[in-house]
């Protein structure tokens, strides 16, 4: 699949669901702390959105944000995944994830992150109800934990694990591409 034709799939996941589970666009809209149009805009394939905002949905509509990478690409090994088999997300803010994990009904997923210069997570927070943690491939990513001013910048071959239901964003804040491999439980 080409970027235009994922990000399509992620807007036919995001609203199916949202219809599934009764939510109008401005009641799922008010929920994540958006505007209508931003949201009907992402379900009709015309923006992308954020890591934030993602998590916001998938936390708001009860799935984890790896339901997202659900469509499934032909492998020849059910345990094994190869690049051109990999599921990809575009996001807004110059954010863009692989799912490297060949199954997601396991114990844990595996994101491999792509920030370009100055991507970031989004503006809000994540909330996101799984442990997750990373370990920086290439690069520089910057975690702005909680409340803090100040964000930890960890580079490459640095690592870290947040508890469920941290509050955090994320940032590349180099001039320099940063790739993460992230683990989610």
């Amino acid at each position: 699949m080409d970027m235009q034709e994922e990000i399509e799939s992620l807007a036919i996941l995001i609203r199916d669901l949202r219809k599934h589970r009764n939510l109008t666009l401005g009641e799922l809209a008010e929920r994540i702390d958006r505007s209508v149009g931003f949201l009907s805009q992402v379900e009709r394939g015309l923006s992308r959105p954020t890591v934030a905002d993602l998590t916001a949905i998938s936390e708001t509509l009860c799935v984890p944000t790896t339901y997202f990478y659900n469509l499934s690409k032909p492998r020849q090994v059910d345990w094994v995944t190869r690049p051109g088999e990999r599921r990809t997300l575009y996001y807004a803010a110059g954010v863009t994830d692989v799912l490297v994990s060949p199954k997601l009904n396991g114990g844990f997923s595996m994101l491999e992150s792509h920030l370009a210069p100055g991507a970031n997570s989004g503006d809000g927070h994540l909330d996101d109800s799984s442990e997750q943690g990373g370990f920086v491939l290439e690069g520089e990513l910057s975690i702005w934990l909680d409340d803090a001013h100040v964000p930890v910048t960890l580079h490459a071959n640095d690592s870290f694990q947040l508890p469920p239901h941290s509050q955090f964003r994320y940032a590349n804040l180099t001039d320099h591409t940063t790739r993460v491999l992230w683990v989610f439980r």
